[in-house]
């Protein structure tokens, strides 16, 4: 369903994102439809921008596009780079209150003025569809997902590993490079929520190399290109490589880039059991799960039943 080739012994199956992101959003979609008959009105999301940072503008774009083909009211929030902090605050607490409006985020990076973990804490926790208000990382550091919204990276590479190993994941052992509060601490908690062993290394652990080689589940969230070598995986792994890294490719013509990841793929495709290639892995997990995130909140606002996203309606 989710693995685009087998494994063989020279050549790892590779994890389509893409087919998981469209089967998550086509649920999505569905869900919606039966929330719109129940509720009497579509999920809402709002997403405020501020500023004109060219890479927030296309993601926003593509929000925006994603939230209105799974039939959801979108609305956007574009503010100029000048607006101060209390003007922003004041536009999350409208959202707050806007009935029609069940998950709000606030595109980051924001101008070097506003600080913001002030903004995030000003989003209704309920409505929190990025997952960073710090009552939903203390509710997901609790384990309690039944109340907690998720980071939509994280969760969708949660996904991806499920797609290779299953939902429980007793007995192995799980290790994740990186200790973000975007992606690596919670990757970990919701590995540790699956029942992994998980080993939470970064670049000041000794002999990174060695703690790598004993993971079962390897999930790569360093930011830095080509970092996990190939004699870094273990024979059999699930390597999950969450980094986006735009590097120099002279090959292609003077001045142009390509996109990698934290790790070696060539390399560690010879010897990992499944991984997730770069772009096409990861990446498109982001926005469906934006989406999946924003319908739970939905229901949990219309106090009906959450739908699972993992299963056709």
């Amino acid at each position: 369903m989710t693995i685009s080739g087998a494994a063989s012994p020279t050549s790892a199956a590779i994890i389509d994102g893409k087919a998981v992101a469209a089967r998550v959003t086509e649920q999505t979609r569905a869900f919606a439809a039966r929330f719109r008959d129940q509720a009497g009105r579509a999920p809402g999301l709002a997403v405020v921008i501020v500023g004109e940072d060219p890479a927030s503008k296309v993601y926003v774009a593509s929000k925006g596009v994603a939230a209105t083909e799974c039939g959801f009211l979108s609305i956007q929030e574009t503010l100029s780079a000048a607006t101060s902090e209390d003007a922003l605050e004041a536009v999350v607490k409208a959202l707050n209150e806007n009935q029609a409006v069940d998950g709000i985020l606030v595109q980051l990076p924001l101008p070097d003025h506003i600080r913001a973990a002030r903004i995030i804490a000003a989003i209704a926790p309920d409505k929190d569809v990025d997952g960073f208000h710090p009552l939903n990382v203390g509710r997901l550091g609790a384990g309690d997902l039944s109340d907690a919204l998720v980071p939509c990276t994280p969760a969708g590479a949660m996904l991806l590993i499920e797609s290779a190993r299953g939902r429980d994941l007793s007995g192995l052992h799980a290790v994740v490079v990186g200790r973000s509060n975007i992606v690596g601490k919670p990757i970990a908690q919701l590995l540790l929520n699956a029942n992994a062993t998980v080993t939470i290394a970064h670049s000041r652990t000794a002999d990174l190399a060695e703690v790598c080689r004993r993971a079962d589940i390897l999930v790569a969230a360093v930011g830095r290109p080509l970092m996990i070598k190939g004699d870094w995986i273990k024979p059999g792994a699930t390597v999950i490589d969450v980094g986006i890294n735009r590097v120099p490719a002279p090959e292609r013509g003077e001045g142009k880039t390509r996109l990698v990841g934290d790790v070696d793929y060539a390399a560690a495709r010879a010897v990992a059991g499944a991984i997730t290639p770069v772009p096409g892995g990861v990446g498109p997990m982001t926005i469906a799960m934006l989406m999946a995130n924003t319908l739970t909140a939905a229901h949990r606002r219309a106090h009906l039943p959450v739908p699972d996203w993992r299963v056709a309606p």
